[in-house]
């Protein structure tokens, strides 16, 4: 009997002048643990006229994680960092309350032809802590946990898995691992998981119950306890999810709250211009032209 519960297709999203696909939400799976927003960027090859250039928009009720295979953004925001995040590398911006921040083309890169590929992935948080102050965290490439096993590498980007525990400051039980074989061979590792949990081919294939599954697509488990598959030669997989929430996430562009109040009073905040601003920035995404509660 199979353990994945439901295949989840990557789907094409306009971000503003960037095309990603979209992985979560899913309307018959809205998150996956805590993970309540994933998009994968790119592969994409840009010249040296376009950039990425998302203006100051707000967040409130989340945690985001920025993960790049290739590439460079530099990302802003209104606590006043700014910082370059490079592949391998974990930015961590937790919202609270309510924060502000940009990501763009390095001003160096803007004039050149450049790659970028990588995961831009929120986190939803424990109901007692959706209104703490925003804060955030940027750890190096060498700081993420990393081992081998034989053919295997495994890295951890956040949470906690085989006894490790990631330096990015987490809210809930959770996990983000990292998974590369250069051989085919059987993996099991359900027992070092916990909660819900997705897995994200990003590249070769994997086979589970005699069924091969491919790049753009997350398979979530039907019991994360019983994480076992077949992975090929040259593919990585990403694994995500922990503890779910007892209460439902109501998700509106990019706030995330249990309570449809505090997301309707972010909204008013955002029209006023009321949150705090990117230093040096002037222009901002608007909020979009929507009559819709959030969902």
């Amino acid at each position: 009997m199979s353990n994945v519960g439901m295949i989840i297709e990557e789907r094409p999203a306009n971000i503003g002048n960037f095309m990603v696909g979209r992985l979560l939400p899913f309307r018959g799976k809205r998150m996956v643990g805590p993970y309540i927003f994933i998009d994968h960027m790119g592969p994409a090859k840009l010249n040296d006229r376009e950039n990425v250039d998302v203006p100051p928009h707000p967040h409130i009720g989340l945690s985001t994680l920025t993960y790049l295979f290739e590439g460079s953004m530099l990302h802003r925001d209104s606590l006043g960092t700014e910082v370059e995040i490079q592949p391998g590398a974990v930015n961590w911006m937790t919202a609270g309350r309510g924060v502000v921040h940009s990501e763009r083309t390095p001003e160096y890169l803007r004039h050149s032809d450049k790659n970028l590929h990588g995961l831009q992935i929120w986190v939803a948080m424990p109901k007692e802590l959706e209104d703490t102050d925003p804060s955030f965290h940027h750890v190096e490439a060498k700081d993420v946990p990393y081992w081998e096993e034989g053919d295997v590498a495994f890295r951890l980007i956040a949470g906690e898995a085989f006894g490790r525990r990631s330096p990015v400051p987490v809210y809930s039980k959770q996990f983000f691992l990292e998974i590369h074989s250069t051989t085919k061979q059987r993996l099991s590792i359900g027992h070092e998981l916990f909660g819900e949990s997705g897995l994200y081919i990003l590249k070769g294939s994997i086979e589970s119950d005699g069924h091969t599954y491919t790049p753009k697509q997350v398979l979530v488990a039907k019991d994360s306890t019983l994480c076992e598959f077949t992975i090929n030669e040259d593919t990585s997989v990403y694994i995500f999810g922990g503890e779910s929430f007892p209460e439902e996430r109501f998700i509106y562009w990019n706030f995330v709250s249990s309570s449809r109040e505090k997301i309707e009073a972010a909204k008013q905040r955002w029209l006023e211009q009321r949150f705090d601003h990117v230093p040096g920035e002037t222009d901002f995404v608007p909020l979009p032209e929507q009559t819709t509660k959030a969902s």
